[in-house]
């Protein structure tokens, strides 16, 4: 109905015009006085015709539309079709090379990064171990920072090769506690330096997921927690099962911040008074979550804590 419609929109011209010679038979017949006959039966006779080139126009402007719909142009009726046309192939070739050169840049970007961050872990790696030689309190102040500059590269990187066409999700069956356990390690001088309780028992579950890419998200929520948190606990566990849920008893967010926290560079009031905050970690781990089929959602309290829900329930796929 709703394509009859714009055919009838796209052709109100000619049934104006039609309308108008009818008026015309009409008026020939009450001005003149003529005989009923010799006015109907030729105006029954247009009508019918007119008619029946109406329905071979409308079947000719369905086919236009399907393959229009289908990325098919079909054939010019005349000259103004054909220069349109012409508009419409230069158009689509600016936007092909526009397409592949904005691609080339994407990977040339990419290409410069990764030798980037590849570069920069050296001096890094070096400094790593000229510390792990001191048993200072200063020397684990030093590790801190350089594992808070890790893990802002790793971030870099990952944000870089979010959109990329070539990302390397390995989807399969994991223990969620042997992608857990080496996030724990990775903050564990944190712990010590900032003397937080760590809560964690085993969750024995088996999630449906990429275990590099769920790491991250564990990892960054754990660093959260840990940044934001300088005394009291951080509590790792299963809310109920499927939900894994990390728990910290720091400063927590405001209410008004709360529903925007997984926006693009958005810090709240805590990322204002935090200078370093860059508002792109749970940004990532929401567009992450995302692309795995899981759900990231947070709770939290200004003052008391908050509370990080990584939902890793499987969902029923049906077949068709």
């Amino acid at each position: 109905m709703k394509l009859f419609l714009s055919y009838l929109k796209s052709r109100s011209k000619v049934i104006a015009v039609c309308a108008v010679f009818i008026a015309v038979f009409a008026s020939s017949y009450l001005l003149f006085d003529m005989p009923a006959i010799s006015v109907l039966y030729p105006l029954i006779l247009c009508v019918c015709i007119g008619i029946i080139l109406m329905v071979f126009d409308l079947v000719f402007f369905i086919r236009c539309h399907r393959k229009l719909t289908e990325d098919e142009i079909p054939a010019p009726k005349d000259l103004i079709e054909e220069d349109y046309q012409l508009i419409i192939n230069k158009l689509a070739e600016e936007e092909k090379m526009s397409r592949l050169k904005a691609s080339e840049d994407y990977n040339n970007m990419i290409e410069y990064y990764t030798v980037w961050a590849h570069q920069i872990k050296t001096p890094i790696a070096a400094m790593r171990l000229n510390l792990q030689s001191e048993d200072t309190e200063s020397a684990r102040r030093l590790m801190g920072d350089l594992g808070r500059i890790e893990a802002y590269v790793e971030m870099v990187l990952t944000f870089l090769r979010l959109d990329s066409d070539s990302t390397d999700y390995l989807i399969k069956e994991y223990d969620l506690d042997e992608i857990i356990r080496p996030a724990i390690r990775k903050y564990s001088k944190e712990f010590i330096l900032k003397k937080l309780k760590l809560e964690y028992e085993t969750v024995s579950y088996k999630a449906l997921t990429d275990s590099k890419w769920l790491s991250f998200i564990i990892e960054q929520v754990i660093s959260n927690s840990v940044k934001y948190t300088s005394e009291g606990y951080v509590k790792i566990f299963m809310s109920e099962p499927g939900v894994l849920c990390i728990e910290d008893s720091g400063i927590g967010i405001r209410e008004e911040d709360l529903p925007r926290i997984f926006e693009n560079g958005y810090t709240g009031f805590n990322g204002r008074e935090d200078k370093r905050a860059s508002g792109i970690g749970l940004y990532l781990c929401r567009r992450i979550a995302d692309n795995l089929g899981h759900k990231i959602s947070a709770e939290s309290k200004q003052g008391v804590g908050t509370k990080m829900y990584l939902d890793l329930r499987r969902k029923e796929i049906g077949i068709e």
